[in-house]
């Protein structure tokens, strides 16, 4: 009785669901057709237009399998276009996956001379059994001894042919190069004033603001902390390299290379008034442009007043 009670209440919910014999052979027989219909879809798509991107996406072996795409399924492009959004730690972790993508000397290629953007070794033939992925590593392992010794990591990537021993080709190297550590490159620059002298001469100032020339330029040599006589060689540099970059300029407004390292000093200190919370009267413009036309008396009044708007409004030009 209990069993025949128990058989009723299971059949009456099974054709409640959609499963009675007749609903179950409906269902199945159009599952059927929508299946067969998408295989054609899919079939006349292939024949049309060749590798279906999107059903390639969307395979997977089985429900257990989902996860991360098989990027071996994909064309050799898209794999290698995915992959390159890689920093080197991930791409040798996907290396572990996917070990002939990854180790592709194209990707480490682009790796090196994104983060290296120059190396005498890029211009020369590449020795037997070179490969760009050992490159990285040495690259790498070079710039932490720069960052720790300067002389030992330059030593480094000379012992290993990366750099020849020329202050240009090393001006090159630090000009395309941001992981280098700005104090300990200030202390090798300091030393070495014959990689110094070339490394200005890399920079370009034409057409430019003098403050944001001066900006662009301790961006890349780091200005020192205190006054002394390496800031005043930063600047006499600088002033030089800006006329050189902008003649017509200094013949308009008659402006000189001494002329020009007045006009920097006044920014740097001018920065150092405005921005610095310990100072509290502030510089005013009137007084900007008297104290710097005093040093130097034919620029221009209006000149002298857009670099302090400039100072006031951008900010400082050694930060």
């Amino acid at each position: 009785m209990g069993q025949g009670l128990w058989r009723a209440a299971r059949n009456q919910q099974l054709q409640h669901q959609g499963y009675s014999g007749q609903g179950y052979l409906t269902r199945e027989r159009g599952r059927r057709i929508a299946t067969n219909n998408v295989s054609n879809t899919s079939h006349r798509k292939q024949a049309q237009g060749g590798i279906d991107i999107y059903h390639l996406l969307k395979t997977r072996k089985s429900k257990e399998q989902e996860g991360f795409i098989n990027l071996e399924m994909l064309p050799p492009e898209l794999s290698f276009t995915i992959l390159s959004y890689l920093n080197a730690t991930d791409l040798c972790l996907a290396s572990c996956v996917w070990q002939d993508l990854a180790n592709d000397e194209l990707l480490w290629q682009g790796l090196c001379k994104s983060t290296w953007g120059h190396c005498s070794i890029y211009n020369k033939n590449p020795p037997l059994g070179f490969s760009f992925r050992k490159l990285y590593m040495q690259l790498d392992e070079g710039s932490l001894t720069f960052n720790a010794n300067p002389d030992e990591g330059v030593n480094y990537f000379m012992s290993k042919g990366i750099l020849d021993d020329s202050p240009k080709e090393i001006a090159k190297f630090i000009f395309c190069t941001r992981t280098l550590n700005w104090k300990k490159l200030r202390i090798y620059l300091d030393e070495r004033r014959d990689v110094l002298d070339d490394l200005v001469t890399l920079h370009n100032f034409r057409n430019q603001f003098l403050p944001n020339a001066l900006r662009e330029f301790f961006r890349h040599i780091h200005a020192p902390e205190e006054r002394g006589e390496y800031l005043e060689t930063l600047i006499t540099k600088f002033s030089h390299r800006f006329c050189a970059c902008n003649p017509d300029l200094m013949r308009e407004l008659g402006l000189s290379p001494d002329a020009v390292y007045v006009l920097c000093y006044s920014l740097i200190l001018l920065s150092i008034d405005l921005t610095s919370p310990h100072v509290k009267n502030k510089m005013s413009k009137r007084e900007f442009i008297r104290n710097t036309r005093r040093a130097a008396q034919n620029i221009s009044e209006d000149f002298v007043g857009h670099l302090y708007d400039n100072i006031y409004l951008i900010g400082h030009v050694a930060a």
